[in-house]
């Protein structure tokens, strides 16, 4: 059994009912990728709108691909056809775009809200009081081609992982509040995407459904 396989085999093994594995593909060959989807895996996550509509397009088709980067809204119109999540939404301006490239390919496209819990400056989002504000104001309601199915955060870099339990925990008690509050007409507003392969057990325990592991998996990244 090779590394791949066995790493998809056991961290599938070990999730919690309810909780999907991203397998974090980019910069990564397809090759690597054919080896994940023969172990079963089919929920792969991508950074780059050209590297992801390279792989769409000589993968399988029943591959749910996930945009898991900061996406520039002149991007959009490459992956809206076929995406089948993007996790890092950090403006209402990126959200408009989804949602007018979404209509052109007629499709709705489901997105993530992302939230800026870790202490680094360099990380994007939305801060929580930010996420509530844009949540209150509800111009999100009226676009028809978007559906904001929860959010998204990244821990800050640290090795201090009660500091990255506590950013986890933040998230989700934000995600409660929301989905009790703004959110509550809303029945698809249900995701929590955070995790990565050196902190995804904590991220479990903090609520996370949909964990984004890639080193573990595939290795050291290919540049």
């Amino acid at each position: 059994m090779s590394h791949i396989t066995e790493e998809i085999r056991n961290i599938t093994g070990s999730l919690p009912q309810g909780v999907r594995l991203v397998a974090v593909s980019k910069f990564h060959p397809e090759s690597s990728i054919e080896e994940a989807y023969a172990a079963g895996q089919r929920v792969f996550g991508e950074s780059h709108a050209q590297e992801l509509s390279r792989k769409y397009g000589n993968l399988p088709k029943d591959i749910e691909w996930h945009f898991i980067g900061h996406l520039q809204t002149n991007k959009v119109k490459q992956i809206a056809p076929y995406v089948a999540m993007i996790h890092a939404v950090d403006s209402m301006k990126l959200l408009r775009e989804i949602d007018k490239q979404a209509a052109k390919a007629g499709r709705v496209i489901p997105c993530l809200l992302q939230i800026h819990v870790a202490r680094e400056e360099t990380k994007f989002g939305f801060t929580p009081d930010e996420c509530r504000a844009m949540a209150e104001e509800g111009e999100w309601k009226a676009l028809q081609h978007v559906r904001i199915s929860g959010l998204m955060c990244m821990a800050s870099n640290t090795d201090d992982m009660e500091q990255v339990r506590a950013e986890f925990h933040q998230a989700y008690e934000l995600f409660l509040e929301l989905k009790a509050g703004a959110f509550a007409q809303a029945p698809y507003f249900t995701e929590r995407s955070w995790g990565m392969s050196h902190d995804y057990p904590i991220a479990l325990e903090e609520g996370s459904t949909l964990i984004r592991v890639g080193s573990r998996i595939f290795g050291e990244r290919m540049y």
